[in-house]
Order: C-alpha cells, then sequence, then structure tokens
C-alpha cells in the first residue's frame, strides 16, 4: 500500500535522487526495494511532484510498501554491493502515515495553434491527440500569449485531436494558445523485499542497463537547444475615415502634417574634414581632453558635495546642541529666580509700603 514519508538526500552521499528510480530501504527488521516519488507540499495545498530530491532540505516521499508503523526510521542505499565507491547511505528518513487518499500532481502544460477564427470563437489544433483527451479537460481554463482567456468546450468530430474554444475577445492566426493543468501521478507498484543478499538481483538503474548494453542516451528534437528566429511584426497605419474624422471633437482631431519637400539647412550641410589625418589627430586629442577634464570636474563636484553634506550635518548637530543648552540654562535659570521669589513672598506683608531703592 501507499506509504508517505518525510526524506532528505544524505549530505555526504555525491548524486541527487531521481524519481521513480529504484532505492533499497532498511526499515526495521525489513529490506525491500521501492521506487519513490517525490513530492512537496506548496502554498496552495497540493503536493507538487518534484524530478529530483531537492539539496540540504527535506520532501515527502510516496512508496509502495507493506504496513509500517508512523514515526519509524530508515535508511536508503543505491546499491547492497561492497564494492561501490563513495558513501554508501543514500537517503535517511522517517514514515509519516499509510494513506492511500494521497495524491501527487505534476504540472502540465499544452500548446496549440488556431487554425479557423470567428468572432469569440476559434477552432485549435495541436493540443490533443484524441477526442477522449479533449473530453477530459472539457470546461477547462486556457489563454493566448497576448492575453486572452477562453474555454475549451467541445471536440470537433474531423479531424481527431482538434476542438473548439471560445475567447473573451477575438484572437489572432499568429497566437499560442497554451493550458494550464495540473496531472495526478501515482507511484508504481513494485515492492521488491531482499530476502538473501546471496543470490537477490536488485532492479537497476536506467543509466546502469544503458551502460551493460552499450545503448545511449536518447535524444528527442523537441528537448535540443535551437535558435529561435521571430520574424519582425509589421502593422498597418491607423486609417480613420474621413467622414468619422469630421464628426471628432476639437480636442480629439486627427492632425497630420505633410512631409517637407525641401531639405532643411542641417540636412544640406555638409561637413567636410579637411588637413586629413593631422585634423583627425587634433580632434581625438582634444576630446581626449575634454573627458579628462569632464571626469575631474566632476570628481570635484562629487567632493563638494560630500563635504557640504558632512558641514550641513556637523551645524544641524550643532544647532541641536546649542539649542538643548538653552533649555537648560533657563530652566536653570527660572527654578533658581523661582526660590527666590517665593521666599520674598513668604517674608513680606501684603499690607506695608514698597521701599524704595
Amino acid at each position: 500500500m501507499p506509504i508517505v514519508v518525510r526524506i532528505k538526500r544524505h549530505r555526504w552521499h555525491k548524486k541527487i535522487l531521481k524519481t521513480n528510480d529504484p532505492l533499497i530501504f532498511s526499515l526495521g527488521w525489513r529490506r525491500f526495494q521501492s521506487m519513490p516519488v517525490y513530492s512537496i507540499s506548496d502554498s496552495r495545498t497540493r503536493n507538487r511532484m518534484l524530478k529530483y530530491t531537492p539539496e540540504h532540505m527535506h520532501c515527502f516521499g510516496t512508496i509502495y510498501a507493506p504496513l509500517i508503523a508512523p514515526n519509524s526510521g530508515f535508511v536508503c542505499f543505491n546499491s547492497m554491493a561492497s564494492g561501490g565507491a563513495g558513501f554508501r547511505v543514500a537517503a535517511t528518513g522517517t514514515v509519516l502515515a499509510v494513506d492511500e487518499s494521497t495524491e501527487i500532481v505534476k504540472k502540465l502544460k499544452l500548446t496549440g495553434t488556431p487554425y479557423k477564427i470567428f468572432k469569440n470563437t476559434a477552432f485549435i489544433k495541436d493540443m490533443f491527440n484524441s477526442s477522449l483527451e479533449i473530453a477530459k479537460f472539457e470546461g477547462a481554463a486556457i489563454k493566448t500569449v497576448s492575453g486572452v482567456r477562453g474555454q475549451i468546450k467541445r471536440a470537433l468530430s474531423k479531424p481527431d485531436g482538434h476542438f473548439r474554444a471560445t475567447f473573451e475577445d477575438k484572437i489572432l492566426v499568429s497566437d499560442i494558445v497554451f493550458l494550464r493543468a495540473w496531472y495526478p501521478i501515482k507511484p508504481h507498484r513494485f515492492y521488491n523485499p531482499v530476502t538473501n543478499l546471496v543470490g537477490w538481483q536488485p532492479m537497476r538503474l536506467t543509466g546502469e542497463v544503458r551502460r551493460d548494453q552499450g545503448l545511449t542516451a536518447p535524444q528527442q528534437k523537441n528537448s535540443q537547444y535551437r535558435k529561435i528566429e521571430r520574424e519582425d511584426r509589421h502593422f498597418n497605419a491607423l486609417k480613420v475615415p474621413r467622414a468619422l474624422a469630421a464628426e471628432l471633437p476639437y480636442k480629439s482631431q486627427i492632425v497630420q502634417t505633410k512631409p517637407q519637400k525641401k531639405q532643411t539647412y542641417m540636412q544640406k550641410r555638409a561637413v567636410v574634414v579637411a588637413g586629413g589625418s593631422e585634423e583627425k589627430k587634433a580632434r581625438a586629442l582634444m576630446q581626449q581632453l575634454l573627458t579628462v577634464r569632464n571626469d575631474a570636474a566632476a570628481k570635484r563636484r562629487a567632493k563638494k558635495d560630500e563635504t557640504r553634506t558632512a558641514f550641513k550635518k556637523k551645524m544641524a548637530d550643532n544647532a541641536a546642541k546649542k539649542e538643548a543648552r538653552e533649555k537648560r540654562e533657563t530652566k536653570e535659570f527660572w527654578r533658581k529666580n523661582g526660590r527666590k521669589r517665593a521666599a520674598g513672598d513668604e517674608g513680606g506683608g501684603s499690607g506695608g509700603k514698597r521701599s524704595r531703592n
């Protein structure tokens, strides 16, 4: 049954682990070989399939194995042979749960091109191969490169694989229609128990099989890098009919200036360098001197700005200190005079004459 584990590639293992590559699990008293599917949970609460294990972090793995108690630790090996080079432990992890309802999805992006366009409807080809595939994606949202959104409606009877789609606006023949979807992935129901290491033969990796049989990795035509050449698109100028232009308000009138027939003074003037190479050298020298002068002037301006900024900062600090000192002195002055005034009010009577000083 499917078992969900939390797995991490060992940091001393040289190679990263690939989905559906067989691994030998040592879990308690069991040893078995299975093909894990790695996944990670994104922010939208879905488990996205990973092609390889991430670097320096855990991920989820779904394997087909017998009933195992949760929180059981395990180690993984690529091979049980003792003559292998490098660190033998490929990964470590913990069993999370026994869950058959775990769904792992893979990102799927299909592209197609329109071949017949109506007002808001178009016939799309080269996206599916059969009507059965189209029936699975009926009602799915599609989009063009120019940003026009649409929806898959029905499959056409002929030819097979073509379908009708509706859009928010009329699309162009040069538009590419693409469909973003999620495809469910199930782990392979493969379980190979290790009964005896003497005569037990594990499942080999694809690279090992190709190496033993002398085969090379297939190179798909669509997977090869090639230079993309796109033709420049030329759009016709906007032409407004005279009747419609006459009815436009004054603010929206289309003003078109007639092309000038005569050449301007700058177009007629020709700059002729006299003196041959000597004048060219003198002009280049003057340009270099002006460049050096402008660079030195820019440095001086930057230095002056820096000095001015430091001076302004210093003056602001002095003003703040001066204000704090004046505030402190004023407070001290009124504190002393307030005491004297309070003492004078207590000693003198209220009905006597004031003495003249």
